[in-house]
């Protein structure tokens, strides 16, 4: 099969395609043939050398895919050879072939392509597990999302809006606020004001009740400034860096909780649980329409992967970057740039 490789860490242009055996699925585990791979930021960290593989994970990229189940571990009852589904994998996503726990694979979404479906396992599960189950947003309460046109903002508005939840998404250009708007937050754009400030404007001082944060860095006191009482602060990475001032005597003031939370180190049993949550209560949403598709920014062969991690290094995209090995899989999605 081929798949996607580096020798050295580096920029987009270290990844290089190569020839290797396919791998046999153990028990517990599906193979699936890939059709597309979704995009993410820890893949390019893992690329840059600043964020290594877990013990016994592929150091190939790739956390999540679509695809056709091709083979059945011992033991696996639960999928069938030929069945569509995405998954979310503990790495090897970008490959022709690849093994993930059959617990942690999902049936593709009714009337979603393989392309919109790749981009859903990695973003879906972050933020069902953190805002859903770990920030526990509750009927009537808000939802601020910091990072609001990544694959994960989008994301978390449409499920939060999905559940008539308020929600406000920053972002940094008049394009992107367009894009959160249309998809029913209330945007921020950061460049032009200080969102702590707006949130507080927009909701007469009260504040927001949950933060979904990829910033970390200096956002983590300004969310505490915009926090509700009783608030929830949940921090998925640190693209604005790993340390950050804190006010204590404000986080105990407002009875604040301030969580963190990687994906990919959760054990396998703690993936199938969220996956299992997802496909009782996301998944249904759906086919009722109240869920729309994933947005997706572009797609591309994935001899262009260097291309599209580019793209995404650029934080000129708006939705998912989505990687595929057959070109005619991108008939109707945007394609490269």
């Amino acid at each position: 099969m081929k798949q996607v490789q580096f020798d050295r860490f580096g920029p987009p242009d270290v990844l290089r395609m190569e020839q290797a055996e396919a791998p046999q699925p153990k028990p517990g585990e599906v193979r699936i043939r890939v059709h597309a791979a979704g995009v993410n930021h820890a893949d390019l960290a893992q690329r840059q050398g600043t964020y290594p593989a877990p013990p016994g994970a592929s150091r190939v990229l790739g956390l999540e895919v679509s695809g056709v189940v091709d083979s059945l571990g011992e033991g696996v009852t639960s999928h069938s050879v030929g069945e569509r589904v995405c998954a979310l994998t503990p790495g090897g996503g970008y490959a022709e072939q690849v093994c993930v726990p059959a617990a942690h694979c999902l049936p593709l979404p009714q009337g979603l392509s393989f392309v919109q479906a790749a981009a859903l396992p990695e973003a879906a599960m972050t933020v069902w597990s953190n805002v859903f189950q770990m920030g526990r947003l509750a009927r009537g309460e808000s939802l601020l999302v910091h990072g609001g046109t990544s694959g994960i903002g989008a994301f978390a508005i449409a499920l939060a809006r999905a559940f008539d939840h308020r929600v406000f998404a920053t972002v940094g250009s008049e394009r992107k606020l367009e894009a959160v708007e249309s998809w029913g937050a209330e945007g921020i754009n950061y460049e032009r004001a200080d969102f702590s400030e707006r949130v507080l404007a927009l909701t007469g001082n009260m504040g927001v009740d949950v933060v979904l944060d990829i910033v970390g860095g200096p956002y983590v006191a300004r969310n505490l400034d915009c926090l509700a009482m009783d608030g929830r602060i949940l921090q998925i990475a640190f693209l604005g860096g790993p340390e950050a001032p804190l006010r204590l005597f404000e986080l105990m003031r407002k009875r604040a909780v301030l969580t963190g939370s990687l994906l990919r180190s959760r054990s396998d049993q703690s993936k199938a649980e969220i996956a299992a949550g997802l496909k009782s209560r996301v998944w249904p949403l759906f086919i009722s329409g109240r869920l729309p598709a994933p947005v997706i920014d572009s797609v591309h062969p994935m001899e262009d992967v260097a291309r599209a991690h580019t793209r995404m290094e650029s934080s000129h995209h708006i939705g998912k970057l989505i990687l595929v090995w057959d070109r005619e899989l991108a008939n109707g999605h945007p394609t490269a740039p």
